[in-house]
């Protein structure tokens, strides 16, 4: 598995678990505000998870401009891989 694969699979199981959807209605084209309608809050959540997860940094403002999941996905990659 990638780390991008990886990634991604921590992104969608912690936004089943917030935005309380089943998994198979989650993929990397799904958006967080048009589609799921995250807020701040959620946003917060996901990020204080990613860096627990993963042991890196990441900035609200830089996470809060990708607007999907596969998005979110590659900047943590590149976080990772740097």
């Amino acid at each position: 598995m990638t780390t991008n694969e990886l990634a991604f699979q921590k992104i969608k199981e912690r936004c089943c678990i917030i935005f309380k959807i089943p998994p198979d209605e989650i993929t990397e084209a799904t958006q967080f505000e048009a589609d799921l309608n995250a807020k701040s809050v959620n946003i917060t959540m996901m990020l204080n998870y990613l860096e627990d997860e993963f042991g890196v940094e990441i900035p609200f403002m830089t996470f809060r401009r990708y607007k999907t999941l596969g998005e979110a996905a590659e900047y943590i990659s590149t976080l990772l891989n740097d």
